[in-house]
């Protein structure tokens, strides 16, 4: 929520719109360039990791499931989101198979880099 709160600083919704209203993103939909679905993905897919991967970290055990199922739930807030928007189809596609399930993978996978690194450091100072 962060990313969309403030990604209109970096990326400036177009001219009237309230990014914090919806029923404003829904009038004015044709409104939106390419460019501007940047920050809403970017805030999926960073959500999905960085949930993913705190997930993966704080589990003992079974952190692959933990990282996919914040994956899947992230894609079903995904899912509501395209029903509840008119985004184009291109983004529709682009957000619910990229920025989901394989961010969930990929917080997983470098969960177990930093657990690794985290371990050897700890090995160290022993």
């Amino acid at each position: 929520m962060t990313i969309i709160t403030y990604g209109g600083a970096i990326i400036p919704p177009p001219d009237g719109v309230n990014p914090n209203d919806i029923e404003s993103i829904k009038v004015n939909m044709h409104l939106y360039q390419k460019i501007h679905f940047v920050v809403p993905f970017l805030a999926h897919a960073l959500g999905t990791f960085v949930g993913a991967f705190i997930a993966s970290v704080i589990s003992s055990s079974h952190q692959f499931k933990f990282a996919i199922v914040i994956g899947c739930f992230y894609l079903m807030g995904g899912i509501m989101m395209v029903f509840m928007l008119p985004s184009p189809m291109w983004f529709n596609v682009l957000d619910l198979t990229l920025a989901y399930i394989p961010m969930g993978w990929l917080g997983w996978k470098l969960s177990g880099k930093f657990i690794s690194k985290t371990l050897e450091v700890n090995e160290e100072n022993i």
